[in-house]
């Protein structure tokens, strides 16, 4: 035992050192699959998977905001968990109303002064459920620090159909014009009402099986986010799961640079002799990275590529 917890703490500081000083996702989404398969496979109550469940969503909230996410949204219950019998039901929502009033006492999340918003229709959950999200949100509405999303009585598809509906309502009312619908319009227009979340950057989920599941596909799509599917129920998630989760970002979002330093040397080839700084300076407009991992990445292209290593005026 002692041996294995050796190999774990040593494997827990490599991948720390491998993500260090690489750009952290700014926006992480989870599908927190697999409490019910953990409780089968302990031959316990599925209580008890949910439990140990909600235990892990505390433990993924320190561990993320500790390297630096800024918004964490985690899926606690979707429109097609109202199938599921009520004793089920009535047992998730009673933990998680637990965790929001708990979430309301904590220090950390006045000392990290987390935003907690609730996404989805809240309206047709039990009220005290309904009682204690609105507490949480009320008694941090005025914090910008961190921000914890909770996807609740939530649809993708539905939050889609919602922002339509709320968007003709303005435009029946008078106050926007058909005109005005935008991108940028539709994406005010979504969960929760107290401001829309971000475009997702990374995208988790556990339990083993590899679909989005009707999770935030307006925030997650056409914004390159990466994906992350792992075998671990949710209970079993460990801070490696999300440090390799997050290496994954890091790896993608590196090739996504590459590619847009490479389209860039190649444009300016028209022209003649490529200047690093040229590349450097109209790199900027589309992605914040520093002068010397330009330098870096031309580099890597030039290696690979002796046609680029002869555009570049070294």
């Amino acid at each position: 035992m002692n041996l294995k917890r050796i190999l774990y703490g040593g494997y827990e500081e490599l991948l720390a050192s491998e993500i260090r000083g690489k750009p952290i996702p700014s926006h992480v989404a989870i599908i927190m699959d697999g409490n019910r398969r953990f409780a089968i496979k302990h031959g316990l109550s599925q209580y008890y998977g949910h439990l140990k469940g909600a235990d892990s969503t505390e433990k993924v909230l320190d561990w993320s905001f500790d390297l630096g996410i800024k918004q964490l949204t985690v899926y606690a219950f979707s429109t097609e968990n109202f199938d599921r019998d009520d004793g089920e039901k009535n047992s998730i929502f009673d933990l998680i109303g637990i965790k929001f009033d708990k979430i309301c006492s904590d220090e950390r999340t006045h000392r990290r002064r987390m935003r907690v918003r609730v996404i989805g229709n809240i309206d047709i959950l039990p009220p005290a459920l309904q009682s204690s999200a609105r507490h949480a949100q009320d008694i941090t509405k005025n914090y910008d620090g961190v921000y914890l999303n909770v996807a609740l009585a939530y649809g993708g598809r539905q939050e889609l159909v919602d922002a339509t509906r709320a968007m003709a309502r303005k435009i029946k009312n008078g106050e926007i014009s058909i005109k005005d619908i935008t991108e940028d319009t539709f994406s005010k227009n979504m969960y929760p009402s107290t401001g829309s979340v971000p475009s997702v950057d990374l995208i988790i989920r556990t339990g083993g099986d590899e679909r989005i599941s009707n999770f935030l596909p307006w925030q997650a799509n056409g914004n390159e986010c990466a994906a992350y599917f792992c075998a671990p129920f949710w209970p079993e998630f460990r801070r490696i799961d999300l440090m390799r989760a997050i290496r994954t970002y890091q790896t993608r979002e590196h090739e996504r640079q590459k590619n847009t330093v490479m389209r860039i040397v190649k444009l300016l080839s028209y022209y003649g002799k490529v200047e690093v700084e040229d590349v450097y300076r109209i790199s900027q407009r589309s992605i914040n990275v520093p002068k010397k991992e330009i330098v870096k990445m031309i580099h890597e292209l030039a290696y690979r590529n002796p046609i680029i290593y002869n555009m570049i005026k070294w």
